[in-house]
């Protein structure tokens, strides 16, 4: 079987920045085991699969390892295929996903995702993060994931994960950000995930569910600016809207081919 496959940058508006995922549409479901194994070849943290009913988009987000129950970073490269590869005419977007319908806004350049907010609560730090940071945080919450905050940027910079320790966490789907206020923005992060292929994550758009209520709270802020400052980097316009968040960025384009699955 012949399918189309997009690579897109996300949150970025340069090629070789922000965070790579790829894009396969689908006319109907294959097998699990098949996603896997796209997803593998593709060897990049996420590959969105989505088969357009109509109204509704029905979208899925993989791993190397695992089914994610969201993600932003795919879902922002998928609206971005949709409207400026596969001519998509509208500028609002409906996803059917594990986490219930998101919507994505589409003005110019930006697509603004509409997100589920995961306000954290203060949390101990387990003892096996602990062993596995080189820099320990001056605050620890949880929400999916742990939100581990820290004095400065160059903290943020600094960290080092070993991951003889780190491996042995399981927080399947969830994983560890480490942030702080920001010296040109409001916040910044990195986003760690246990036992994957890919350790660090460039740019984790679901990270922000719970960074965008918790930096609003803290700063007095609805509307905020954020940079994840990874290797490749990553610029998000965020807005906490109550129960909900709002996650824009732009994206552009690495590649467009195709893959057989036999």
């Amino acid at each position: 079987m012949k399918l189309d496959l997009y690579q897109i940058d996300a949150f970025t508006d340069e090629v070789f920045g922000g965070n790579p995922a790829c894009v396969v549409p689908l006319k109907e479901w294959l097998t699990d085991d098949v996603l896997f194994n796209i997803t593998k070849e593709n060897a990049v943290a996420e590959t969105a699969f989505f088969i357009d009913k109509g109204d509704k988009i029905h979208l899925r987000w993989f791993t190397p390892e695992i089914e994610m129950d969201l993600c932003g970073h795919a879902t922002l490269a998928v609206a971005h295929c949709l409207k400026t590869i596969l001519n998509y005419s509208k500028n609002k977007i409906v996803f059917e996903t594990l986490s219930g319908d998101l919507t994505v806004f589409i003005k110019g350049d930006f697509y603004s995702l509409d997100f589920p907010s995961r306000m954290p609560t203060v949390s101990e730090l387990p003892e096996i993060i602990s062993k596995s940071l080189n820099i320990q945080p001056q605050e620890v919450f949880k929400s999916r994931d742990y939100i581990l905050v820290y004095d400065t940027e160059q903290d943020i910079i600094n960290i080092k994960i070993n991951r003889q320790f780190f491996d042995q966490i399981n927080l399947d789907p969830g994983g560890v950000i480490v942030t702080t206020k920001g010296t040109d923005c409001d916040f910044v992060s990195r986003f760690f995930t246990p036992q994957a292929s890919i350790l660090e994550d460039p740019v984790t758009g679901s990270a922000h569910c719970s960074l965008i209520p918790f930096w609003s709270s803290r700063l007095l802020k609805k509307v905020l600016s954020a940079k994840q400052i990874s290797k490749r980097g990553g610029v998000l316009h965020c807005e906490n809207k109550g129960d909900r968040v709002l996650i824009s960025g732009t994206a552009k384009t690495y590649s467009i081919g195709h893959l057989w699955t036999n």
